[in-house]
């Protein structure tokens, strides 16, 4: 089967869409994903080609000219209200030329990762007559906004993905919550759960951790709504050093004040391995202020039990249950510097116990287990395909 997927990132650090491409290409479809702006010689692995489709805006040429730390009131305050019109020109951009890329390519089924994809994959599977896959990372109608309220906007929004993912032959989610929020929104039914999980590394592959915390690891966006400002006032109370690393919100950056902890731009996967490992433990943190938050069970969680790396995380939603469950490490009040502080501490006493469950929790936790609910999803559509 040849699957055309499409999503609206980079590719190359979405992690996510290169385990679901591998997995397929393993078992003999060919897969080729139409990504937004790719860099240059990426490679995606044997068996999956990639093509890149700039997401230029008609809004960007504003913001030439001043960095984010120079931006006076005024401009900050254009910025946030036009920053719904600047996302919507570039994703549509995107989508119309993804559409473009997509109609010189053969293809059986069209994969839409997330929203920003659903539209143009709609449009692709109509047009040829193949099924629509729609793979939802996160909860879209209850995503944050960082920008003014755009009501009329996430209505429209919430109607074209009960009608586009109406059409689906296959609905998958990242997790148990968002499944149920989706069933409730639109009355789907049959989803697939195919969570964030990593590759499961034998035991003899895991890296060797410090017998004591040598720090904590926040690797992850870094920008508003994940309890960073939370991190920031912790790590001065705190003998424990903290990095948060990832890819940042320039504009939100240039007024967070990051306290004791040290912020680093972006590694590659490997790298924030070795970090997270040599540190002892994993920060995976977001606030309580969004219902996507609440149903989230982010790649940092699984990145980090992948490694056998405990975590201190935040008591929120489905993220708190599942650490709960499996006991992953300690659990933080959302917003409380001071309970993340004590929370820190009852991770350093109790590491050898922590790293022992996490290890323990490893197989139950890993990509076999969600590999297998997705090629059964491809199973199927192979299945009504040929009786088609």
């Amino acid at each position: 089967m040849r699957v055309l997927m499409l999503v609206a990132t980079s590719v190359a650090t979405d992690t996510r869409v290169l385990r679901e491409a591998a997995s397929l290409a393993g078992i003999g479809h060919s897969v080729h994903i139409v990504g937004k702006s790719v860099p240059a010689g990426f490679d995606p692995g044997a068996g999956i080609t990639v093509s890149s489709v700039g997401s230029s805006s008609v809004f960007r040429r504003q913001a030439r000219g001043d960095s984010p730390a120079r931006l006076s009131w005024p401009r900050r305050f254009a910025r946030w209200l036009l920053l719904p019109q600047h996302r919507n020109s570039s994703f549509t951009r995107w989508a119309d030329g993804a559409y473009r890329d997509a109609l010189r390519r053969p293809f059986d089924v069209v994969h839409a990762h997330d929203f920003t994809a659903l539209g143009v994959g709609a449009r692709l599977a109509d047009e040829r007559g193949v099924p629509l896959v729609y793979d939802s990372h996160e909860l879209w109608s209850g995503v944050p906004r960082e920008y003014r309220p755009t009501p009329l906007q996430d209505r429209r929004e919430r109607r074209q993905e009960a009608e586009w993912g109406g059409r689906a032959a296959a609905v998958i989610t990242v997790g148990p919550g968002v499944a149920e929020e989706l069933a409730r929104q639109y009355g789907w039914t049959d989803m697939a759960v195919v969570r964030n999980t990593f590759p499961l590394l034998p035991e003899v592959e895991l890296p060797e951790l410090p017998a004591r915390p040598r720090g904590a690891v926040y690797a992850g966006r870094v920008g508003a709504y994940r309890e960073l400002e939370v991190v920031a006032a912790a790590s001065r109370d705190t003998d424990l050093p903290i990095t948060i690393v990832g890819p940042g919100d320039e504009t939100w950056l240039a007024t967070f004040d990051p306290g004791r902890a040290t912020v680093r731009a972006a590694l590659p996967l490997d790298d924030a391995s070795r970090e997270i490992a040599g540190a002892g433990l994993a920060l995976v943190t977001h606030s309580d202020k969004w219902p996507n938050h609440r149903l989230a069970m982010p790649n940092k969680l699984f990145h980090a039990v992948s490694l056998g790396v405990p975590v201190v995380a935040t008591d929120v939603g489905q993220l708190g249950a599942l650490v709960r469950e499996h006991r992953l490490g300690v659990l933080y009040r959302p917003g409380d510097a001071g309970s993340l502080t004590a929370a820190l501490r009852t991770a350093v006493d109790e590491y050898p116990t922590l790293v022992d469950q996490v290890r323990r929790a490893r197989p139950t936790l890993s990509w076999p287990e969600d590999e297998a609910v997705l090629r059964s999803v491809y199973a199927t559509l192979m299945s009504d395909h040929r009786t088609a």
